[in-house]
């Protein structure tokens, strides 16, 4: 199977973004013609569930998540791990919950965050649904809930989505029944530690993201990432790991729709 020929799945976007709003319908073009079959599009706050919805309706290849990312606590409120169960329970396009997680780098409000992580990932395991974990500069406090939920015989499967850690910290994830998922930061010249991991991580257990439209690859670094740039991401890491473009693309496709159930 060639470049052309092979299928690739962008496993973390955002385009409900408003920065596609003048060409969302030639992003789907283009993502299309690189053989771009299936997105999984990531939600950040409840109230985007409405827009990323009526975006499944227009493009029949899109999946996606519901749930709050950890820098958006503030929107938070008593009701909302029922809107997201009822938006989980209300569309089977909706096949993860998240992107949740902890970000210690951008914000130091742990316990806020955790106050809003635990709920959703509760949520995920009553719903048997896999979660999309964001995680930065928190591997330790990461792996001390999972661990916990885990001992407890209650942690969700799931994705760290966006990888940038080290291989040790990769492998206690992967004990812990995660995927990794490597994005457009695995072709930066500088970034060896994630290249380290594209090279260590079993070929069973790894996805591919563009995390659209944030940290486009090279060679479209500091332009709008789009699904499309997916590609970049399935050739740097058959570089690395020394295997075809479309074993890695076979292999990745096949991973997604193990975890999230996608067609």
């Amino acid at each position: 199977m060639s470049e052309s020929k092979s299928s690739i799945i962008d496993s973390h976007c955002h385009i409900v973004f408003s920065n596609f709003n003048e060409d969302r319908k030639q992003v789907a073009e283009r993502w299309r013609s690189q053989g771009v079959k299936a997105l999984l599009h990531a939600c950040v706050e409840p109230s985007e569930i409405p827009a990323i919805k009526s975006m499944a309706d227009q493009f029949q290849e899109l999946r996606y998540s519901v749930g709050v990312h950890p820098l958006d606590v503030h929107h938070w409120e008593s009701e909302t791990i029922n809107v997201l169960k009822d938006a989980a329970l209300d569309d089977s396009r909706v096949v993860a919950i998240g992107e949740l997680g902890l970000d210690l780098f951008k914000s130091e409000n742990l316990s806020e965050q955790l106050s809003i992580l635990i709920p959703q990932l509760n949520l995920a395991f009553e719903l048997n649904l896999p979660v999309i974990v964001h995680c930065r500069d928190a591997v330790k406090e990461m792996l001390e809930v999972f661990s916990k939920l885990s001992e407890d015989g209650c942690c969700p499967r799931g994705v760290m989505h966006c990888w940038s850690g080290n291989v040790e910290q990769m492998r206690k994830f992967l004990d812990l029944g995660f995927y990794i998922s490597f994005s457009g930061n695995v072709t930066f010249k500088n970034a060896l530690d994630i290249h380290e991991c594209a090279k260590e991580v079993p070929k069973t257990r790894f996805l591919v993201e563009t995390d659209s439209p944030f940290l486009s690859p090279v060679p479209h670094r500091g332009k709008r990432n789009e699904p499309s740039f997916v590609k970049h991401v399935v050739e740097k890491i058959s570089e690395i790991r020394g295997e075809s473009f479309s074993q890695i693309a076979e292999d990745t496709t096949q991973n997604a729709r193990q975890l999230f159930a996608l067609p």
